[in-house]
C-alpha cells in the first residue's frame, strides 16, 4: 500500500483497496453459493472434485475477510469507532 512521506498509508488508496477487496469477497461468496446450490445447499453428497474446490473458495475468502478486517482497522471502520462506544 503506498504511503505519505511520514510512512503513513494514504486514506484514498486503502478505500479503493478496500473496495476491490469487498468486490473480490462477494465474487467469492457469489461462486460458492452456487457450488453449493448444485449440491442441494450442502456439502455432504458433493463429489470429491467439488468438494476440494469449495474448500479452495472457502479458504480464499476467509483469507480475503482477515485482510479486510485488517483495513478496516486502518480506516477506523469499526462498530466502536462509528457508535463512539468505547468497549
Amino acid at each position: 500500500m503506498p504511503a505519505d512521506e511520514g510512512g503513513v498509508p494514504d486514506p484514498r488508496n486503502l478505500v479503493q483497496h478496500y473496495q476491490a477487496l469487498v468486490a473480490r469477497y462477494e465474487a467469492l461468496d457469489e461462486e460458492i453459493d452456487a457450488l453449493l446450490m448444485m449440491h442441494g445447499g450442502h456439502t455432504e453428497d458433493m463429489p470429491y472434485i467439488d468438494l476440494a474446490h469449495y474448500r479452495k473458495l472457502a479458504r480464499e475468502r476467509d483469507e480475503l475477510e482477515s485482510e479486510m478486517r485488517a483495513v478496516e482497522q486502518q480506516l477506523n471502520l469499526n462498530d466502536e469507532a462509528s457508535t463512539g462506544e468505547e468497549s
